[in-house]
């Protein structure tokens, strides 16, 4: 299976399917990364980062302004979320071989209801390495990661320290999958609820969690309404 690439921004963004998607990179492995309007800022201003987009194995349009961004250029991408992505390679990773899976990042209490409640979803999970995102020795974590022999790494540390991490074990684990999963753990563990259904549907999951958590408001503005308006220039003045 090829990758079906599109531009935005000056990056490339993956239009599978999300079946498609689970295939190609559970397939050929490598670094996911699930992108946003947010990043694609954060990596105009940061090329090591915006490096690590452009060399990845496979990304995947999270955030519901890639969406809109690719639709106004002429390309009708449904949205891949992050999380239901992460939840969807694990029960890959867990069917028949129950290949080792490796979780860093979130709260010590946060990630430690992540994995039980997984493991009682899915007991046939092969979860070999824990660690939450508190930690100040990168090197240690990354050589535990590596000694665990891993072949899914779910790295929940925000972004771009996610990225940055994930890209350090490539090298070192390169018949593995990784994936900067964001505040996954979080719902994963219960202490967070996910927006309902109908917010889900619509692609604004971010306006549900902006009114639960109004400090996200500057986070999320003016990057949004920016971004759409220099996907409006891409379209008619190009990039």
């Amino acid at each position: 299976m090829e990758r079906k690439i599109l531009k935005l921004q000056g990056f490339c963004v993956d239009s599978f399917t999300f079946d498609e998607a689970i295939e190609y990179i559970y397939s050929n492995k490598g670094i996911v990364v699930t992108i946003n309007p947010e990043m694609i800022q954060y990596a105009k201003s940061d090329d090591k980062f915006a490096n690590i987009i452009r060399n990845a194995d496979l990304v995947i349009p999270d955030g519901i302004g890639v969406q809109i961004g690719l639709k106004i250029l002429g390309n009708n991408v449904r949205r891949i979320a992050g999380i239901e992505f992460a939840r969807a390679l694990i029960l890959k990773f867990s069917s028949n071989t129950s290949e080792p899976i490796a979780f860093v990042g979130a709260k010590p209490e946060i990630i430690e209801k992540a994995v039980n409640n997984i493991k009682a979803e899915i007991p046939s999970v092969n979860i070999a390495y824990v660690q939450d995102g508190y930690f100040k020795d990168e090197d240690r974590v990354i050589e535990e990661v590596k000694n665990s022999g891993a072949k899914l790494v779910l790295a929940a540390l925000g972004s771009p320290k996610q990225e940055f991490f994930i890209k350090r074990l490539q090298g070192l684990l390169p018949d593995a999958v990784l994936i900067g999963i964001g505040g996954s753990f979080d719902v994963w563990s219960g202490e967070v609820k996910r927006a309902p259904e109908i917010y889900q549907k619509l692609g604004l999951e971010w306006l549900y969690r902006t009114i639960k958590e109004p400090k996200r408001f500057k986070r999320i503005f003016p990057t949004l309404p920016l971004f759409i308006l220099r996907v409006l220039q891409e379209k008619f003045f190009g990039e």
